[in-house]
């Protein structure tokens, strides 16, 4: 289902009961039955697998910080992954996230270009995830520590 208000782009395939909703984008995306990324969310280059549920606000980034054009070629550099100590080159310039299925993310968690991420994993609100693999069945959650203080 595209709610009111979602913008698909190109080369979006969303299969039986996934959900783009209000002010969410897609674009290169597969959505599998029942993946939702129902508010606010950007899903670029990816994969939701079953019963994936992005919080309002998530950002499956698909192209690094580093990611200008080389001035001699004019080409972006490819997204590697690290994974178990080995570096795998995807060979792609945009490389969003793949999200194994029933894995949910909380409001405003931002995946880095190059996430994937195993089943059943949550993703706490707020977290910003670097790429390569997250095992499944994980969660995953940023640590900080909030601290009020009076005004003086």
């Amino acid at each position: 289902m595209v709610r009111h208000g979602a913008y698909v782009r190109e080369n979006v395939i969303m299969l039986a009961g996934s959900t783009l909703g209000h002010a969410s984008e897609a674009k290169n995306a597969l959505l599998l039955p029942h993946a939702a990324a129902p508010h606010f969310a950007y899903v670029g280059d990816s994969i939701l697998g079953h019963r994936v549920n992005l919080g309002a606000g998530t950002k499956l980034s698909n192209l690094g910080i580093l990611s200008a054009k080389d001035a001699a070629t004019g080409k972006r550099p490819t997204i590697k992954l690290v994974i178990e100590d080995r570096e795998y080159d995807t060979g792609l310039t945009k490389f969003g996230a793949i999200l194994g299925d029933d894995t949910q993310t909380g409001c405003n968690a931002v995946l880095n270009p190059g996430c994937i991420i195993g089943p059943r994993t949550l993703v706490y609100a707020n977290t910003s995830l670097r790429k390569g693999y997250h095992p499944a069945d994980s969660i995953i959650k940023l640590r900080q520590n909030v601290r009020a203080m009076g005004r003086e």
